[in-house]
C-alpha cells in the first residue's frame, strides 16, 4: 500500500446517489454520517475507470496468444524466486490445506507478476466511479463499495490508502472487497490480513479462497486427452462443454493415458485450447473449475495451471 494520492477538485459528497448509500451504511452499519460525509467529499470522480471498463471488447485471443504472455522465462523465474523466499510459508499452506505451491505462485503471478502490477487507483475512487457513474452494474460495485468501507473499518486503515485495479481489486491476489473480507487470512498472527506486504497473509489467502471453493488435495486440474471422430464438436461452447462422466467421454472418442484415472471414472468437462496450426484437448477436472471461480476465463485457468507445472519443473530441477 502507498501514501494516499492528493484528490482532485470536487466530490461525491453532495451526490443523491452518495447521499443515499451514506444513509444506507450509517443505519445498516452503524457509521458515522459526518464522517462519511467527510470522507466522500474527497473521493473523485475516475474517467479513466470508465473508459477502461467500457473499452470495445475485441475479438478475445487465442490459446497460443494467450498461454505466450505468461509461460515467459521473466515470470517463470520470478516464480522461482517468489518460491524461494516463500518456502516455508507455502509448505505450511500446503499442509494444511492441500493446495500445492505451484498453484498459489501461478495464480500470483498471473494476477499482479508476484506484486509488480497491483493496480495505480484509489481503490474507493474506483468503487465510487463505478457504483455512482457506472448504471450497468451500479449495484455490484454498490456493494463492493459497501464492503470496501467495512473492510477498511475492520483492518483500522484509511479508505484513501488502498490502491488497486480499476475495478477495485487489490492486492497481490487481486481480491474484491467482498473476496477480502470473506476469504482472507491472517496467516501470521498479527491480527491484520494484509494482502500487499504481507507474505503469508498472501499465500494464506489465496490458499483459503481456493479451497473454499472445493479444491481436490492431490488432484490434478487438466489431463492431456486424444480427440478421434467429430462427435465431441458439438458437446464444444466456445470450447469448454458441460461435465460428463470420463467413461461417456471414452464413449465419444476421448482417449486418456491415466489408467489410474479412467479406472476412477471422474466427472469432468473437454476444453479445446486453440493451438497455432491446429487444436489442443485436456481434460478439465474438478480443479479446473475451482480456478475459473478465481477467474472465469476458460484461458485464465490453463495459463495458472501451465504455470504452476513449469514452477514446478523448474523448482526440481534446482
Amino acid at each position: 500500500m502507498t501514501e494516499a494520492k492528493p484528490a482532485r477538485q470536487g466530490g461525491y459528497a453532495k451526490r443523491p446517489e452518495a447521499a443515499g448509500f451514506i444513509a444506507e451504511m450509517v443505519r445498516e452499519h452503524g457509521f458515522s454520517e459526518r464522517q462519511l460525509r467527510q470522507l466522500f467529499g474527497q473521493v473523485r470522480h475516475e474517467p479513466q475507470v470508465i473508459e477502461a471498463i467500457t473499452r470495445p471488447v475485441v475479438e478475445p485471443p487465442k490459446w497460443f496468444e494467450y498461454r505466450a504472455q505468461f509461460l515467459t522465462e521473466a515470470r517463470i523465474l520470478g516464480g522461482l524466486a517468489y518460491w524461494k523466499r516463500n518456502q516455508s510459508v507455502l509448505e505450511r499452506t500446503e499442509n494444511q490445506w492441500g493446495v500445492p505451491a505451484e498453484i498459489v505462485v501461478a495464480i500470483i503471478g498471473v494476477e499482479t507478476f508476484y506484486g509488480r502490477n497491483t493496480g495505480r487507483y484509489r481503490v474507493i475512487d474506483a468503487l465510487a466511479t463505478l457504483a455512482f457513474d457506472y448504471p450497468r452494474r451500479a449495484e455490484f460495485f454498490r456493494k463492493e463499495l459497501a464492503q470496501f468501507l467495512l473492510l477498511t473499518r475492520e483492518q483500522r486503515i484509511s479508505p484513501l490508502m488502498p490502491e488497486g485495479s480499476y475495478a477495485g481489486a487489490m492486492g497481490l491476489p487481486q481480491f474484491m472487497p467482498s473476496s477480502y473480507r470473506r476469504y482472507g487470512v491472517d496467516f501470521n498472527g498479527d491480527g491484520k490480513v494484509d494482502i500487499w506486504r504481507d507474505g503469508p497473509d498472501v499465500i494464506g489467502s489465496v490458499a483459503h479462497f481456493l479451497v473454499e471453493h472445493g479444491w481436490a488435495a492431490g488432484e490434478p486440474a487438466l489431463v492431456p486427452v486424444q480427440v478421434q471422430g467429430e462427435a465431441v464438436a458439438a458437446e464444444l461452447d466456445r470450447g469448454l462443454s458441460s461435465r460428463r462422466a470420463l467413461r461417456a467421454w471414452q464413449e465419444l472418442g476421448v482417449s486418456v493415458e491415466d489408467a489410474g484415472l479412467v479406472a476412477s471414472d471422474p466427472m469432468g468437462m473437454l476444453l479445446m485450447l486453440e493451438q497455432d496450426g491446429g487444436e489442443e484437448f485436456r481434460f478439465a477436472l474438478q480443479n479446473f473449475q475451482v480456478l475459473m471461480r478465481y477467474n472465469r476465463s476458460r484461458l485464465y485457468a490453463a495459463a495458472v495451471w501451465d504455470l504452476a507445472q513449469a514452477l514446478r519443473a523448474g523448482r526440481d530441477e534446482r
